[in-house]
């Protein structure tokens, strides 16, 4: 009798699992309360712990299914073990392309509260994708990368890391973040669709300064000098380093070229990042 009992609900668990996980890298995307997103999963089955994860947004005017199809960025990702979670953003003049809420309220409302859609995506993922809950990375592109300066100056303890790609803030700069972060910001030299000294679109909105963005950090991270610890250069990238509170780090990139996400990047990101958890492991006492 307990056999008989048993067998089906095996049934139903497997059943409802399957549907629940029934969304991902193509049609259909998967659905939050606030949104859709996309996810594109390594081969093989999760580690213990689940996935380590990048959440990549897209530009202005960008899908979630566009991210997932940027072959150079996605596939190292993928390669070294990470799912990579594309959010949609809200619709942008009416077409299937959309648009961040990322400017301050005092700026202009917001349409959505991007914050607890991205946290929901998290939560989501774990449940439907087997995510790990421990130390991911926030990055963007464009208007993706201006979100993702806006949410670690708000939000500065949301992800583990950020990783903005030639975009930062918008004038007038914050005055202040809420605590120091992990960032790498990677920019274009030759960027002339988000200058590294900003721009004025249309009469109501200014790009920022990327270098007074940087200072801007500097001050949340505690730097001890607005000289960079550190100059090196990997592969076509040019860093700088600054030395940051302990526990947080704060680095730019430029490389030279226009407004793109550069072939690299997300290795050298990676690589930035793993160091960055193994020394942040490394400060933990053991048991």
């Amino acid at each position: 009798m307990l056999l008989r009992l048993i067998a089906p609900l095996a049934f139903l668990a497997a059943t409802a699992t399957a549907a629940l996980a029934d969304c991902g890298r193509s049609d259909p995307p998967c659905e939050v309360d606030q949104g859709t997103y996309r996810i594109a999963l390594p081969d093989g089955p999760a580690p213990n712990g689940g996935y380590p994860h990048v959440m990549f947004l897209h530009g202005a005017g960008g899908t979630s299914r566009g991210v997932l199809g940027m072959a150079q960025m996605v596939q190292p990702l993928l390669e070294r073990g990470y799912a990579v979670i594309a959010p949609q953003a809200l619709s942008w003049r009416g077409g299937e392309g959309g648009i961040w809420s990322f400017l301050p309220e005092t700026t202009r409302p917001r349409a959505r509260d991007e914050a607890a859609f991205f946290a929901s995506i998290l939560s989501d993922a774990q449940v439907r994708h087997g995510l790990s809950k421990d130390k991911g990375m926030l990055a963007g592109f464009s208007a993706g990368g201006f979100m993702v300066s806006y949410l670690a100056c708000e939000t500065p303890s949301a992800f583990f890391a950020y990783a903005p790609v030639a975009g930062g803030f918008w004038r007038p700069h914050p005055t202040e973040c809420a605590g120091p972060v992990r960032l790498l910001h990677t920019h274009g030299w030759t960027d002339r669709t988000v200058p590294l000294e900003g721009r004025p679109l249309g009469d109501r909105f200014l790009q920022g300064d990327i270098f007074d963005g940087m200072a801007l950090w500097r001050g949340a991270n505690s730097c001890t000098s607005p000289a960079p610890s550190g100059v090196s250069q990997s592969g076509a990238f040019l860093r700088r380093k600054w030395d940051s509170a302990p526990g947080f780090a704060l680095e730019l990139a430029l490389y030279p070229g226009g407004h793109r996400v550069p072939e690299g990047w997300a290795d050298m990101a990676l690589d930035w990042m793993e160091g960055l958890a193994e020394a942040d492991q490394a400060t933990i006492p053991p048991e």
